[in-house]
């Protein structure tokens, strides 16, 4: 499937907005990407995790860990394509975390997934917080969408199925702040900014 393919494939399913979001890194955008709206249907589900799985199968991967709540559907899909676990990460207190009675094992390979990559940030606090302190292995991270994150990522294989050109702002320098635009919060995580305004 190529770029032009893929990007049409999630604006079918209109999962390409425009408008003036908040991302969960605190940045705002004119531009989101809703990947449930594309992982809702497990047929292109399987698609997709068949086309980004591929890109790690000389990797040995013996776990996927995704981020709750936009990377559970990819994580439990890539699992099943590479035949290996699929577990999700929470958030207690601010801090990601195993719960639910999931831990990972020394030495075993970790493949870490996004829906979307955009500074990497909830990528590298599963890697320090949770693959790290377990003693286990990095085997790369994985994106249904790239909008610039895999950069933040020096020495580490990561792979994308699609790049999306989208500019980021930090909220002081925000021009669809200034031209008055609603701001919207669509993603799972709330941030400071998203509570103080009431988009949590």
């Amino acid at each position: 499937m190529t770029p032009a393919e893929l990007l049409r494939l999630f604006e079918q399913r209109q999962a390409v907005l425009n408008g003036h979001f908040l991302l969960s890194s605190g940045l705002h955008s004119p531009r989101y990407v809703q990947c449930a709206l594309v992982l809702q249907y497990p047929d292109v589900t399987e698609s997709l995790c068949r086309l980004l799985a591929a890109e790690f199968a000389s990797d040995r991967v013996d776990v996927v860990v995704g981020p709750a709540m936009g990377a559970v559907t990819l994580a439990y899909e890539l699992g099943r394509v590479l035949k290996c676990r699929a577990l999700f990460t929470e958030r207690t207190d601010g801090v990601v975390a195993l719960r639910r009675g999931f831990a990972l094992r020394p030495g075993e390979r970790v493949l870490v997934c996004e829906d979307v990559l955009t500074t990497g940030k909830s990528a590298r606090e599963v890697i320090a917080g949770v693959v790290e302190p377990a003693g286990a292995v990095l085997a790369g991270v994985a994106s249904l969408i790239d909008r610039g994150g895999a950069a933040d990522f020096a020495g580490i294989k990561v792979r994308s199925l699609l790049k999306v050109e989208a500019p980021t702002y930090a909220p002081d320098a925000c021009p669809l702040c200034r031209q008055g635009l609603p701001l919207v919060k669509p993603g799972s995580r709330a941030t400071p900014a998203a509570k103080a305004q009431g988009h949590a």
